[in-house]
């Protein structure tokens, strides 16, 4: 049975389109972790961080693949054999039972799928990865919702991978809590590198003085997946609800924790949002 305080995704995807996003409710570890910490990389307990994502398959019902994410930009086609560290930013599938999962702590998940659900895609949506960095810093040809639409049309898959091709009205998203509008304090080359490809972004910015400005995440993603031509975008709206900052008893913040207790780790857990074909 899901946990109550998980999120399930109000969005019109086929029935046999399954999606959620866990919070920090559930799971087995321990302060400050606690308790439905699935990162393995942030100084938790293995065995608890384990323990969470066997609870979390058994919940599903679905083989969930945990990427190496690196805020880039790189799309991974899922198997049955792709195993968990596989270096990605986003991933899509076709196959049942294979959930694509994205962690997060602050960073924008987005779930996708089309209108007759025969795949499904996640994306790390980080303020670099939505600008179009890669993961060592240099500007590439396609943000990672650019990347992962673009794998929805089959155009960047490996030899002998295919999806079949959707447009963009057939593609929907949902778009997971992240870092608010009133939280996410940013330098103004972070303004400046959206405003580069997308000169509408401006908009998703206020400025705080000294060269600061608040940001939109999700916000920014909206706009980038529009950009696309994709109109059906459903979840966070840029309202406290959905602010990891803001809501330290339900989601899990790297910027609000980082540093609490001086492990060099962050002192606070990931979630995943999940999606996939049952």
């Amino acid at each position: 049975m899901t946990h109550p305080d998980w999120l399930i995704p109000n969005w019109p995807a086929p029935a046999h389109v399954k999606a959620l996003l866990t919070t920090r409710a559930g799971g087995y570890s321990s302060a400050p972790w606690h308790s439905m910490n699935l990162g393995d990389h942030v100084g938790d307990v293995l065995e608890h961080v384990l323990a969470n994502r066997a609870m979390l398959q058994k919940t599903i019902g679905a083989q969930a693949v945990f990427l190496e994410q690196v805020h880039g930009v790189g799309v991974e086609q899922l198997s049955s054999t792709t195993p968990d560290g596989t270096v990605a930013d986003a991933c899509v599938t076709t196959q049942r039972g294979l959930a694509c999962s994205i962690m997060v702590a602050d960073c924008l998940p987005v779930l996708l799928t089309n209108t007759d659900g025969t795949a499904v895609a996640a994306a790390h949506a980080g303020w670099r990865g939505l600008a179009g960095f890669d993961a060592s810093g240099k500007l590439a040809e396609k943000g990672v919702l650019e990347s992962v639409f673009a794998a929805f049309q089959g155009s960047n898959l490996p030899p002998g991978q295919s999806i079949h091709a959707r447009a963009a009205p057939e593609i929907i998203a949902w778009l997971g809590p992240c870092i608010g509008p009133t939280a996410f304090e940013v330098g103004s080359e972070v303004k400046a590198a959206f405003e580069a490809s997308q000169p509408e972004a401006a908009r998703f910015f206020a400025a705080t003085g000294k060269g600061k400005f608040l940001a939109d995440l999700a916000g920014l993603a909206r706009a980038r997946l529009k950009a696309l031509g994709i109109a059906q975008i459903h979840g966070n709206n840029s309202t406290a609800d959905w602010c990891t900052v803001a809501n330290p008893s339900k989601f899990f913040s790297h910027r609000r924790d980082a540093g609490k207790h001086g492990n060099g780790f962050g002192t606070t857990g990931r979630m995943a949002a999940c999606v996939w074909l049952a």
